[in-house]
């Protein structure tokens, strides 16, 4: 490893957020207002992720008053304190820009079940414990 991964390794959060293009994020930001400091929350889907290491960045997209907006952040960054996963989407492909050009219902993605059991197996355990 040469001394420039050396750095960007240096810079890595130790543990990253987990989530995947096309999941609707809860991204918890630090703002800074001259001597204060306060979280801001921005939600929306994740249309887009690229770089690596330290340089690893994602785009949140949101509709607010009826305006497309859209944000990028750094993944490593210390202004990035939390991020959220509130719905999982379920898509084919790396990037979601396609999003740009609908409205309502069809800029939704739709939903991905949980990997690992599907919705049967996760209803059965969920009544099991119901019936002891």
């Amino acid at each position: 490893m040469n001394r420039l991964e050396r750095l960007q390794q240096s810079f890595t959060k130790a543990t990253p957020p987990k989530f995947e293009v096309g999941d609707t994020v809860r991204v918890h930001v630090k703002v800074v207002e001259g001597e204060k400091e306060r979280i801001q929350v921005y939600e929306g889907a994740v249309i887009a992720r690229k770089g690596t290491l330290n340089t690893e960045t994602f785009t949140v997209r949101k509709v607010s008053y009826g305006v497309g907006v859209e944000r990028i952040f750094p993944v490593h960054s210390p202004i990035v304190t939390k991020v959220d996963v509130v719905r999982q989407g379920r898509v084919r492909r790396a990037k979601l820009y396609y999003l740009r050009s609908k409205k309502g219902k069809f800029a939704k993605v739709e939903e991905r079940e949980f990997v690992g059991e599907g919705k049967a197996a996760a209803k059965a355990k969920a009544a099991e414990p119901a019936k002891a």
